[in-house]
């Protein structure tokens, strides 16, 4: 089923820089992989939220093998081109952001640089507690908060190059919205222990040392639970 009032065709304006953004993001989500606790995933259904085109549950599949995959986004054409990277992995892939649908189901779920496009946070924690199964948990990993010092300048910037709404959110928003839909937060550092590459005129940079802040500093994981 496709929720046709809130689709839209990709994330960025410019399609083609959607292939791009898989290959930017694969060491990041190797990264966010090693560092999660959850290393037996084989009877374990996941869910990634704002899945784009598919590539972090292909990623953690070839890593940690899980039973089912959902990736869900509200970009139709890149949920097709996901549809099609899947093969014969077990993943689906559907152009939602409603998960009423699966309530009480995943056991483990995250969402990649995604929160902060989302337009109601209090109605996203609720739906991440409905469709967790008791002791299910929710990884949200975002550096797009009030709190970065890039941000003024991000906001405006990425709002520029995406079909979606930025939302200005605080770190403390995101965990109080979240305590408020019954679940326990947590957070850590996403500490990025690799290179990072040097991307010369990127526009989201004004100097390389503010990269390398940004992906050791800023950049911060959430782990949410639903308890049991």
């Amino acid at each position: 089923m496709t929720d046709a009032k809130t689709t839209i065709p990709t994330w960025h304006v410019d399609a083609k820089a959607e292939d791009a953004m898989g290959g930017g993001h694969a060491p990041m989500w190797r990264h966010l992989i090693n560092i999660i606790p959850e290393r037996d995933l084989s009877r374990k259904a996941v869910l990634d939220y704002g899945c784009n085109q598919g590539g972090f549950l292909r990623t953690l599949y070839a890593t940690r093998p899980f039973r089912h995959g959902l990736g869900v986004d509200i970009a139709t054409q890149s949920i097709d081109r996901a549809k099609e990277l899947a093969g014969t992995l077990p993943i689906q892939y559907r152009p939602v952001s409603d998960l009423s649908a699966w309530v009480d189901h995943f056991d483990i779920a995250f969402s990649y640089e995604v929160i902060y496009l989302v337009p109601d946070l209090a109605s996203h924690a609720a739906a991440i507690a409905q469709t967790l199964k008791p002791g299910g948990i929710y990884y949200a990993v975002t550096g797009c908060h009030t709190g970065s010092p890039l941000w003024p300048h991000w906001r405006e910037f990425i709002a520029s190059k995406t079909h979606a709404s930025v939302q200005d959110y605080s770190l403390d928003d995101i965990a109080t919205a979240f305590v408020g839909a019954g679940l326990s937060v947590s957070a850590r550092k996403f500490a990025y222990d690799g290179f990072v590459p040097f991307k010369p005129q990127s526009g989201y940079y004004p100097e390389f040392s503010k990269a390398l802040d940004y992906f050791t500093e800023i950049k911060t994981i959430f782990r949410i639970i639903k308890d049991g």
